[in-house]
């Protein structure tokens, strides 16, 4: 059986469509899995799980039918929806897990990120990032209002809208020595992740060997996934 890997779906209520595409991927395709792992950015945002968003209910209820039939799945946490608790594994049956993280996929030793740490060129971002991912901060966040949570996290995204728009792409791109760094310093020739929104594999070398970064898709448009077994690394679509 194949270990699988999305990441990027941003569930919403404005595209009720890639939850619908979800529903399939889970009840076709991730049945027969060995694991399934999500690496970041499930939700859109995720304000705390006593808030969950009414248009997130089906997703969780689906991810734990999976869970039921002995199909581990794990969440990594993404830049959107980092504010998951123990709440969250309850209702989905998932486990969360925190980056970096490391497996051993069918005898190769395989770093997954979601992604963001490597876009190092993105200094404004990185700030951002060590801002949120504080514990002070994240507690402070968890005990404001719903509504108090809602207008922060609308204010957040304009803001990231607007500064997204004015910068380079190859600035939101991963940096290579970045990569190479992270690569070298939990010794793997093997990375998945996602958050660039550029699906892609990247063979390089690293010290005289071989190795690979794996760049997951988004759920934008379509969904995919990547499938892996022990004979293959094949990315795959949903329909």
């Amino acid at each position: 059986m194949p270990t699988l890997f999305i990441s990027d779906l941003h569930l919403s209520q404005e595209r009720p469509e890639i939850a619908a595409l979800l529903l399939t991927f889970l009840q076709q395709h991730a049945v027969n899995a060995e694991a399934v792992y999500i690496l970041g950015d499930l939700f859109e945002v995720w304000l705390g799980d006593d808030m969950i968003l009414p248009e997130y209910q089906s997703a969780i209820e689906q991810i734990h039918v999976l869970a039921d039939t002995g199909v581990p799945v794990y969440i990594m946490y993404g830049n959107r929806d980092f504010l998951m608790r123990e709440q969250f594994e309850k209702l989905s049956g998932a486990k969360l897990i925190y980056e970096p993280y490391i497996i051993d996929l069918y005898g190769t030793k395989t770093l997954l990120l979601h992604g963001d740490t490597l876009c190092t060129d993105d200094v404004e971002y990185q700030k951002f990032r060590t801002m949120v991912r504080n514990p002070l901060w994240q507690d402070e966040m968890l005990a404001k209002p719903p509504a108090e949570r809602l207008a922060m996290a609308k204010k957040l995204r304009e803001i990231s809208k607007t500064e997204t728009a004015q910068k380079e792409n190859d600035i939101m791109d991963v940096n290579q020595d970045a990569v190479l760094q992270e690569m070298r310093k939990h010794k793997v020739v093997n990375l998945i992740h996602g958050h660039t929104h550029r699906p892609d594999t990247h063979d390089f070398e690293i010290d005289g060997a071989k190795a690979s970064r794996i760049v997951l898709a988004d759920w934008y448009k379509t969904g995919s996934y990547l499938s892996v077994d022990k004979n293959n690394y094949k990315t795959l679509g949903i329909n």
